[in-house]
């Protein structure tokens, strides 16, 4: 017992110096805390946090040290949705999405597309936006050594002519944002921007089914999706929207876009993306049903439009987002059963009925 003790020990000091070893203004991805961030609250959590960090990181190394591998089973979806160690998080990610599988079938494709000819359109609209990307992220900034900003624009750059469906510049701003701040995520775990290119494919070509292409008809479907699920588990809240006229595009929209960033705290949105390229896009669904039904009283307590907007701001701060275990613990209990098969059968009969209308404006 005392061995294990002492390993569990080391291995927490070990990840707490990994994770923290950051200033205490800046988080550990290198993002700047607001102003009125709670220290203390934190603290609290982070010591109960480390405790479950270094048992997880114990049982994965034992994990990816068998013979099997990482396969489907019920033992990896339970381990993923327990949190994946941001040690193997790139790893783990590139193996169950696909992504490392397909990298290895298109050896050198990548750099094919950095050094082929360019959209002068499409690096112009980039590099415009570079700026826009995590202003409040110092690796980000011109003055970081190294910067991400070079990484982050090579990336964009040969995935927009790799997946000219979507293309960069044929979309709005609001869906640029989107795939920069995914893009941007991916280039903070990987710390690799080959792996990082392979997963943004994974997420937009197949994971996140037509979010991104000029019409957003995939996105606009999932948010009708997410409209018929509330009506079904939570029905008082989607009543409350029909009486007022909100429309779930207004107040969801981000959530979809952006997968969470800068919506939840940067712990949670990776805990939450451990389990979206294992499962699938369901996890998006699960997260904003479990947002929506625990606060259920709260944003009933509405009045009219802005102050249904507002509600639906409020309940992505707090304690509840923060704790991100006991959070991922809650939408795989708060929502009930939802299988990939239900959502798809909604997305078919809310995909036909927005193609019935003619719905092809943007958001």
């Amino acid at each position: 017992v005392g061995s294990i003790t002492t390993s569990v020990d080391v291995r927490a000091r070990i990840i707490s110096n990994s994770l923290f070893n950051s200033p205490c203004w800046v988080d550990p991805y290198g993002f700047e805390r607001p102003e009125d961030f709670d220290y203390v609250a934190y603290e609290e959590f982070f010591s109960r946090y480390l405790v479950i960090l270094t048992r997880r990181a114990i049982k994965w190394s034992k994990l990816l040290k068998g013979n099997n591998g990482i396969q489907k089973s019920l033992k990896v979806k339970r381990y993923i949705r327990k949190g994946i160690p941001n040690e193997h998080r790139a790893l783990i990610w590139m193996i169950v999405s696909g992504a490392q599988a397909n990298m290895e079938q298109n050896p050198g494709y990548y750099n094919k597309l950095l050094e082929g000819e360019k959209s002068d359109t499409l690096v112009e609209a980039i590099k415009t936006d570079m700026n826009r990307t995590f202003p409040d992220n110092v690796q980000f900034r011109k003055t970081a050594d190294p910067c991400l900003q070079q990484t982050l624009y090579n990336v964009l750059v040969a995935y927009g002519h790799h997946n000219k469906t979507v293309g960069y510049c044929q979309v709005s701003f609001f869906l640029l944002q989107g795939m920069n701040f995914i893009a941007g995520y991916l280039i903070l775990i990987t710390k690799n921007e080959e792996e990082s290119f392979w997963l943004l494919d994974a997420l937009i070509g197949r994971i996140l089914p037509d979010y991104y292409s000029p019409a957003m008809m995939g996105l606009k479907t999932d948010q009708e999706v997410l409209g018929d699920l509330v009506r079904k588990k939570v029905p008082a809240v989607a009543e409350l929207l029909d009486r007022h006229g909100v429309m779930w595009t207004l107040i969801v929209s981000r959530w979809f876009i952006c997968l969470f960033i800068d919506i939840l705290p940067v712990e949670t949105v990776l805990r939450i993306w451990d389990c979206l390229f294992y499962e699938g896009s369901k996890i998006i669904f699960r997260v904003a049903l479990a947002l929506i039904k625990q606060h259920q009283a709260f944003i009933l307590e509405a009045t009219n439009l802005p102050d249904i907007c507002d509600k639906f701001k409020q309940i992505t701060r707090g304690t509840f987002v923060t704790e991100c275990h006991t959070f991922m613990q809650k939408i795989f209990t708060e929502p009930g059963s939802l299988s990939m098969a239900t959502v798809n059968k909604l997305r078919e009969t809310c995909r036909a009925k927005l193609v019935a209308q003619g719905s092809t404006n943007n958001i």
